[in-house]
């Protein structure tokens, strides 16, 4: 078996090993991951955090070793907390990095950081506060930072950033904590998730007070939420069937 970290700021990780392909997620600074299989330009991988699998390529990764995946894997995420950072190699060349970019690796890359970080769990009560960081970031199936990110990737920083583990997709997200009966029960901070016409979950918000939900449609955003499901304003309409909330934490 083989390792690896990214050592850039964004890499994309796609569906099948071509440039062509659909972005599934985003591989961010820092992140680290098993090495399924290798080919001559691409390589197939399962993210250490998540377990998340697509194709990667092999230009934009560094191989590392089984003890320095494991070595990372048991640490708890230190992450970075603004907008943009940079991290600086031994050279002095700058590599920008987003919100959320992990820094377990600094060492193993040869790169330092001044920046802001969060190394601890956070309080559930700051899940709204780390939310807005992301309000207006535009949409982008597959993305994960504030320069393009969608639902599911939104709610699963928002929580990687306050110290909590989420699944990558809304779908696989929805199995994981506790089903709430009502709205009336849920907390900031809870999970709302959406289903199409065919019973399958396809989207994801975080519950704000007063009956509000952030999520990420068209843009992150903020719409009613009620029994029914989000309410848009702009459009005076509802956009999403409620399913289910889950309470996580």
């Amino acid at each position: 078996m083989q390792y690896g970290i990214c050592n850039l700021s964004i890499v994309p990780l796609r569906l099948e090993p071509t440039d062509t392909s659909e972005l599934v997620s985003q591989v961010l600074y820092g992140d680290y991951f098993k090495v399924l299989e290798q080919r001559k330009s691409w390589s197939k991988i399962r993210l250490g955090f998540d377990t998340y699998e697509g194709w990667i390529d092999n230009k934009q990764y560094l191989e590392i070793s089984e003890v320095a995946y494991k070595s990372i894997h048991e640490e708890f995420p230190i992450l970075s907390n603004n907008l943009v950072e940079f991290v600086e190699d031994k050279e002095l060349q700058l590599y920008a990095i987003p919100l959320g970019a992990s820094l377990n690796g600094l060492s193993l890359l040869g790169h330092t950081h001044e920046g802001q970080v969060i190394k601890e769990r956070m309080p559930k009560s700051s899940i709204l506060e780390t939310a807005f960081m992301y309000l207006n970031a535009p949409y982008l199936w597959g993305g994960k930072t504030p320069f393009g990110i969608d639902c599911s990737g939104f709610t699963q920083m928002v929580y990687k950033l306050s110290g909590y583990k989420l699944l990558r997709d809304a779908s696989q997200q929805a199995t994981q904590g506790e089903a709430l009966s009502f709205i009336e029960e849920s907390e900031p901070g809870d999970l709302a998730f959406f289903d199409n016409s065919e019973g399958q979950i396809v989207h994801v918000g975080i519950i704000m007070k007063d009956n509000y939900i952030i999520h990420a449609h068209g843009k992150v955003r903020i719409d009613r939420l009620d029994h029914s499901g989000i309410y848009n304003h702009d459009k005076r309409m509802h956009t999403h069937k409620l399913r289910v909330i889950k309470k996580v934490i």
